[in-house]
């Protein structure tokens, strides 16, 4: 078990961990990026490992996104919303695509 917080590392020997969490300190809606780096015996470092994981709210669907990360000048791309889910048990049967502007 182990208490996360935000950009504090948590070492370990096992090569698995418990995001503990309570009602009082439970993790917000949404996605959250966790990192592992390992270290051999030696004490070289490997290359840095993300992971996204999306806290999902159990009475209303989760969106979930999917867009090239860059496309050519003047080409079309497509959005892709076909992962998002619904974990109450119902199924997403409407989706609702919206340009917010640049970034």
């Amino acid at each position: 078990m182990a208490e996360f917080v935000i950009n504090q590392e948590v070492k370990t020997e096992t090569p698995t961990v418990e995001v503990t969490l309570s009602p009082n300190a439970p993790l917000a809606l949404g996605r959250h990026t966790f990192r592992l780096v390992v270290v051999d015996d030696a004490g070289n470092s490997s290359i840095p490992d993300d992971v996204v994981v999306i806290v999902a709210d159990t009475e209303n669907p989760t969106a979930v996104l999917s867009a090239p990360r860059s496309v050519g000048f003047g080409r079309s791309f497509n959005l892709d919303g076909s992962r998002s889910f619904d974990a109450g048990g119902g199924r997403v049967v409407t989706y609702l695509w919206t340009y917010l502007g640049p970034a």
